[in-house]
């Protein structure tokens, strides 16, 4: 495996001084996450001190590290680890060659992210590149921008906010050619006095595109102006997609499949793809037609696209489901444990209501957190019929 990073690369892009020569095959700043040729970046956090974890990460086969403080073990000496891991994403991205696509929004970030890397992996593969998990704030970003290859063709990075000016930055240092908000919900409103101001934090996305950049926009979100008007400040070009039949992309015709996905037929301003979606529910068919407008903007292949999105299987704790056979039955569990907000909440629940299974359905869901003060009016509602 080719270096990913040098040690004189990595003093160069941080202005620290290299202290024994060593190449890396990958960043890390877990040291329970180490690899053989791993890179380990010891940040000193809140809770704990990543220098304290130096020998385990060598025992782990790092190869070198990043340190404020002088090792027994290769490594690159800075001021400042966590500044360091910015420079190196930014490093990264000067040197990259990837058309970049920036995704956020109130929900459907994760899963947006992950369709659209299967769908650009399906074009260029092994050469397409995503944040992992849901690293998408200003320590995941600059970890995933470090550890894009040098050679990759596409790279797809999520981005988090739950305060105005957070994206601005991110945005910036991602510097995405395409950037995509899935939707506008009551997301972090503790944070914010209405879903409007939510818009506007979400639309500094648009603030670091690239010159010639597209922003993808919700047609169906009632922010829909607003966040236009924003992305057409930054961006050339302003696509929207939704199920809405004046959306640039849409779905001229959905259909429940037979296991419990949807087939579509997606209108795009220059083409026309049938396709369908493992995964159920119409937020699944929207976020689908925002992958198949970044991948068409980006300069993939539509018809791979579709056929990535067939086989999308379900992310843990966002969707997943599991078909449990017992003695007498089957029940169905849904797995959306990993965090919720009210709008993919009821999502989840329509879905679990349209279910057709034998046995109980069960869904195991997240905490509805960063509410304020309308938090139980948000969870009352839940109750009601969609």
């Amino acid at each position: 495996m080719s270096a990913l990073w040098t040690s004189t690369e990595i003093a160069e892009a941080t202005g620290g001084t290299v202290h024994g020569d060593f190449e890396a095959t990958g960043v890390a700043f877990d040291s329970r996450e180490i690899g053989p040729g791993d890179l380990f970046v010891a940040m000193k956090g809140e809770a704990t001190d990543g220098h304290l974890f130096v020998d385990k990460a060598f025992a782990a086969g790092a190869a070198g590290a990043i340190v404020s403080e002088a090792i027994g073990h290769p490594h690159v000496l800075v001021a400042d680890t966590t500044k360091a891991l910015n420079d190196l994403g930014r490093a990264s991205r000067a040197r990259a060659s990837a058309k970049v696509i920036g995704v956020t929004g109130s929900v459907g970030k994760t899963g947006t992210k992950e369709a659209l890397f299967a769908a650009l992996d399906r074009a260029a593969p092994g050469r397409a590149h995503r944040s992992v998990k849901s690293y998408n704030n200003h320590v995941g970003v600059p970890l995933s921008l470090a550890r894009m290859p040098r050679d990759a063709t596409f790279g797809v990075f999520e981005m988090g906010m739950n305060h105005k000016g957070e994206l601005s930055a991110l945005t910036r240092l991602v510097r995405p050619h395409v950037a995509i908000v899935t939707t506008i919900a009551p997301a972090h409103r503790e944070y914010f006095a209405s879903d409007a101001e939510i818009a506007d934090a979400k639309a500094e996305i648009f603030e670091g595109l690239e010159p010639g950049g597209t922003a993808i926009v919700p047609y169906d979100s009632p922010h829909r102006d607003r966040l236009a008007r924003a992305a057409r400040r930054h961006a050339d070009h302003v696509v929207t997609f939704g199920l809405d039949e004046q959306a640039d992309v849409h779905a001229s015709y959905i259909v429940r499949g037979p296991r419990g996905g949807s087939m579509v037929t997606a209108q795009l301003p220059h083409a026309q793809l049938s396709y369908s979606i493992s995964q159920p529910g119409e937020h699944w068919v929207a976020n689908s037609l925002a992958v198949l407008a970044a991948v068409e903007a980006a300069g993939g292949d539509l018809a791979l696209a579709g056929l990535a999105l067939a086989e999308l299987g379900g992310l843990k704790g966002r969707g997943e489901r599991h078909r449990i056979h017992v003695d007498g039955g089957e029940a169905l569990l849904i797995d959306e444990s990993y965090n919720a907000n009210p709008a993919s909440m009821a999502a989840t629940l329509k879905v679990l209501g349209e279910e057709k299974v034998a046995g109980r359905r069960i869904a195991v869901l997240g905490t509805m957190r960063e509410l304020g003060a309308d938090s139980g009016q948000f969870h009352a509602a839940l109750a009601e019929p969609p």
